[in-house]
């Protein structure tokens, strides 16, 4: 057994597996919690339960630290769900009070609970926009902190611009300078800002050297009145940002847009899709510990659209899943919901389908598997207190009907989510 200092745990689980994601790779039978952290991992947890310790047996249901989702717009996705934004046409309820901003959090929260995902970040909060995206929603999550009802840890990047729209330099150096609401940063942490540098291949809004139907090649959505001076103003935003001591997000998905962030971002930035990244960008990406985000049931979905748009060339080599894992860059797997579904069980088996997966294939899955929990942990700069089931760490985990590490990557859906606890305290039963 490991642990730190034995206490009366409040809660241990025991009798399974424990994939603790360490760097030792460690398998354990259970874990021992106090006070929301880990204090012991192992198969003989007797000296840590007390007369009030909650003891779960596992029956050998299998426990995976809890599914950070890098990207997912959970005010959104509340205020949508269960309709995606890739299906029918459906109208999302309106979240312009705080009533209503706060139902779509909680609607959100107990959605993601359900899927053992503990952490998420919401990508795009800010000033300029209205509905779900508002500076409004910021506070709105910062109250619900303070009450105590937020069932996951929430990273928030700042938007200072409009979603899928047009950015300014002088409007982003404003916005850096708003305030940012007061809370405990492993609650809820604002840690960086969003910048859109493009749109998307189906909507011929991704910059990109390949050309549409229409003859066109997409722009920077960044103010300016010609190339040059849109490419000048994003590297500013981006500078302006790291002045400000800030971590910088950049959706991109065409290579041209990808090119003109990478000449500006640094080690702990990311990329956002990365639908038409290169592999020299790749390469480049590594070498500079610059991140990427990606999606891969929106890719399996969105292939055919890029087809149509870019050719069957472009839409064969666009979300390269195979040369990204072998880059060896930072990369986590996030779902962007409510653009499709949060649930990151159908991302690893789309993630399958990109790879041309087979049966069961352990290394591969614990390769996924970790970008949804360890690396996203690094990317919002919690990695020294989440991500992992070691002594110390945050009691982040969510426990699964059947150890994934068995089942073939297009099985996992059926893989039933039974408990998610967040900081010591189950936020979901099953």
């Amino acid at each position: 057994m490991t642990s730190q200092r034995i206490h009366p745990a409040e809660l241990v689980v025991r009798g399974g597996t424990v994939h603790t994601f360490d760097r030792l790779g460690t398998v354990a039978d259970g874990l021992a919690v106090h006070s929301g952290r880990i204090v012991a991992a192992g198969a003989d947890l007797t000296a840590c339960i007390g007369p009030d310790t909650e003891v779960v047996d596992l029956a050998g249901r299998t426990v995976l630290p809890g599914i950070n989702d890098a990207h997912l717009h959970a005010t959104w996705l509340g205020a949508r769900w269960p309709h995606p934004l890739l299906g029918p046409p459906h109208d999302e309820a309106p979240v312009t009070t705080s009533a209503e901003r706060r139902a779509a959090i909680l609607r959100a929260g107990g959605l993601c609970a359900s899927l053992g995902i503990t952490s998420y970040t919401e990508p795009g909060l800010g000033p300029g926009e209205t509905g779900c995206f508002s500076a409004a929603v910021l506070d709105e999550y910062a109250a619900l902190h303070r009450e105590g009802l937020l069932r996951a840890r929430v990273t928030v990047l700042r938007l200072f611009g409009l979603l899928d729209g047009v950015s300014s330099l002088p409007n982003f150096k404003r916005g850096l300078e708003t305030p940012v609401p007061r809370a405990d940063p492993e609650w809820l942490a604002v840690t960086g800002v969003k910048i859109f540098a493009d749109g998307i291949p189906p909507m011929g809004t991704a910059w990109t050297h390949h050309c549409y139907a229409d003859g066109g090649h997409g722009a920077l959505l960044v103010d300016g009145p010609d190339d040059d001076a849109r490419v000048g103003n994003l590297g500013a935003m981006i500078s302006a940002a790291h002045e400000a001591g800030l971590v910088v997000g950049v959706h991109a998905t065409g290579e041209r847009s990808i090119e003109t962030a990478l000449a500006h971002l640094r080690r702990g930035d990311h990329l956002v899709h990365g639908d038409l990244v290169t592999p020299a960008q790749l390469r480049r990406m590594a070498a500079r510990g610059v991140g990427l985000t990606t999606q891969p049931a929106i890719a399996t979905a969105m292939r055919p659209m890029v087809a149509a748009a870019l050719g069957a060339d472009v839409a064969a080599n666009a979300w390269p899943l195979r040369e990204i894992l072998a880059s060896g860059g930072p990369l986590t797997l996030s779902s962007d919901a409510p653009v499709v579904t949060p649930d990151w069980r159908v991302h690893l088996a789309a993630a399958g389908e990109l790879l041309g997966a087979r049966g069961v294939t352990p290394e591969l899955t614990a390769r996924l598997l970790r970008c949804y929990t360890t690396e996203a942990a690094v990317q919002d700069g919690s990695a020294s207190w989440k991500g992992t089931l070691a002594p110390g760490m945050a009691a982040d985990f969510c426990v699964l009907a059947a150890d994934p590490l068995d089942v073939a990557l297009a099985d996992l859906p059926s893989v039933a989510v039974e408990l998610t606890v967040t900081a010591g305290r189950i936020v979901h039963k099953g």
